[in-house]
């Protein structure tokens, strides 16, 4: 009989006393536990079973579980005599981050206090025992509501003191999701107060704690910040090029630190599902069927040198409903992806657009993530699509020695459920103008150029301010906008058009070409656009500019191609757009 699938449980104790649908991971304790690190930081994607991973971790190790070696009986790691005598002998700390989303800093800072409050109350019994002096009662009872900043950055190391004492035996510090306030503070502008904050406390918990046997953190990142940055010219993709001169991180002073990201080996089987647990819980579920399908939908993530590697959320709730559904992407608002890339230069358009068709990036990636970069820097934007999980690594190039935590990656889109869900954050983009813009691709694929020139201007005037970035504003690069349109395009006409497209530098020429997928149905056209920018030197109005778009189409012969794939050279429209800032002509012929 097929075991229930309890969605959103990340409670070990509680889905192994139901006997619950779980793959076994138990082999991250050994795994962990014989690299004999004193403290690592894993970063993976939300929702790959860090919490329950972590969960699983107390329940072995804490002394609170004593005697429930019960919970991992028929699991792999109860097959290891040595790790049967490990289940339940340490005192553990085990603490949280991930509901702390505070849009200010003295709501985020309390908020952490907030979770020391609730460990110390957890352990208040060991005040009774008789061995701590009046000062350090003191000192425990001053962990409340209205603590100070020290007070609370010494927190956890203090606990850590009882705690040994008490039971004879240095502590274990599980924290997951560490970086949860870090992203908070970055999108709402208290990144560098936060950053001190949260030093000192890790400083005093993971560095200079003689109670600490080993600890382990989890997060999505690892969160660094430049402090001081010398900025050069834009390139001439639009972005603008920026010096570290000091590179600095919460966790700079910790020298005991191994940090595991996701192009590392260590681990790469332990969080997310490998295509075998897969296989075997469709199996199990009686869906052997829908291998091929679950494959093509939620395979695709990569981890060191594991490849098919699974999201355990779209699995488990694809195990439950039964239907095919972007359950992970549509987990979260997925805002601060979303933000970089509608407002970054034509560039990061371009680089989508291109994953978008299912074609390859190559760019260079550096997996110390720094949030003070990601307004300008293109590396940190795609930097944080790998460690979300949004990218894939096809294949690395190490750089020279001066750049040693850089990589030059081949990305790709993971699987079709991160298609869908950059499709879907595209058309929203054009969710002020969906009218005006549905009646654009109408005239555009009819031919009437008027109705094209309405509403291609409506849509500028509500649209193009959310390409703005306060470094560039649209008026001065509106091929921002135009790059962001032709994604929508590309988005919305995918079943009837195969969309190409083709870039040159200079004045933002930028030529789409629309096949259409059913040649013999007349109502869809074979269409040839030709953007422009108008060029002051060359032409002197807007009529000028895009008679000389009209001209190139016909120049380089662009109706070949479409005629080869077989569209009837009458059914075939040409159209120039020429713009200068907000302004926008269309004519065809």
């Amino acid at each position: 009989m097929a075991k229930v699938v309890s969605i959103g449980n990340q409670s070990f104790e509680s889905i192994r006393e139901k006997d619950n649908f779980y793959v076994d991971k138990t082999l991250f304790i050994r795994e962990w536990w014989d690299s004999d690190d004193a403290v690592t930081l894993i970063t993976r994607p939300r929702r790959f079973g860090k919490t329950l991973n972590m969960n699983m971790l107390e329940c072995f190790f804490s002394n609170k579980y004593k005697d429930r070696g019960d919970l991992f009986k028929g699991l792999e790691i109860w097959n290891d005599e040595k790790y049967r005598e490990l289940q339940g002998t340490y005192p553990v700390i085990f603490l949280s981050f991930a509901s702390i989303k505070q849009v200010r800093y003295d709501e985020t800072v309390i908020k952490i206090k907030d979770e020391l409050i609730r460990i110390y109350n957890e352990y208040d019994y060991i005040m009774k025992s008789g061995i701590y002096n009046a000062n350090e009662k003191m000192q425990y009872k001053s962990v409340c509501v209205g603590m100070s900043d020290t007070v609370a950055q010494e927190a956890l190391k203090n606990l850590s003191n009882y705690l040994s004492r008490y039971y004879g035996k240095k502590v274990i510090i599980l924290l997951d999701e560490y970086d949860t306030p870090m992203q908070e503070a970055y999108v709402n502008g208290y990144w560098e107060e936060l950053v001190g904050f949260t030093r000192s406390l890790f400083n005093s918990t993971f560095k200079t704690n003689p109670y600490l046997e080993r600890a382990i953190m989890t997060g999505i990142t690892t969160a660094e910040y430049s402090a001081v940055r010398k900025f050069a010219p834009q390139t001439s993709n639009g972005s603008a090029l920026a010096e570290t001169i000091s590179k600095e991180s919460i966790f700079s002073d910790l020298n005991n630190l191994k940090v595991i990201t996701v192009t590392s080996n260590e681990y790469s089987k332990c969080f997310g599902f490998t295509e075998d647990e897969v296989f075997a819980a469709l199996e199990e579920q009686g869906l052997s069927s829908e291998k091929e399908k679950v494959k093509l939908w939620y395979d695709g993530f990569i981890f060191g040198e594991s490849r098919d590697i699974y999201n355990p959320w779209s699995i488990i709730n694809f195990l439950d409903e039964k239907k095919y559904k972007a359950y992970w992407a549509e987990s979260s608002s997925n805002g601060l992806i979303n933000n970089l890339v509608q407002k970054g230069s034509s560039y990061i358009k371009i680089m989508l657009e291109t994953l978008i068709k299912g074609e390859k990036i190559n760019v260079i990636v550096d997996e110390q993530i720094v949030f003070s970069e990601l307004d300008y820097s293109e590396d940190a934007v795609w930097s944080l699509m790998l460690a979300s999980g949004y990218l894939k690594v096809e294949s690395t190039e190490p750089l020279d020695a001066m750049r040693e935590n850089e990589c030059k990656y081949e990305l790709a889109l993971t699987n079709r459920e991160i298609l869908f869900m950059f499709r879907k954050m595209i058309l929203r983009w054009f969710s002020p103008a969906k009218m005006e813009t549905n009646e654009f691709i109408r005239a555009l694929i009819s031919g009437d150029i008027e109705s094209m020139n309405a509403y291609i201007n409506k849509v500028t005037l509500k649209i193009i301010s959310y390409f703005d970035t306060g470094n560039s504003p649209s008026d001065e690069e509106p091929e921002r906008f135009y790059h962001g349109f032709v994604l929508g395009l590309m988005v919305d006409q995918t079943e009837n058009y195969i969309i190409t497209s083709n870039r040159e530098s200079g004045y933002g020429r930028y030529d789409i070409m629309l096949e259409p997928i059913d040649k013999t149905n007349e109502k869809y056209p074979g269409i040839v656009i030709e953007f422009k920018v108008i060029n002051p030197r060359k032409e002197n109005t807007l009529e000028e500019t895009v008679a000389s778009a009209l001209e190139q189409i016909e120049e380089k012969n662009y109706d070949a191609e479409l005629i080869k794939r077989g569209v009837k050279a009458e059914n075939i429209h040409h159209y120039g757009f020429a713009f200068k800032g907000k302004e926008v002509l269309i004519d065809g012929r």
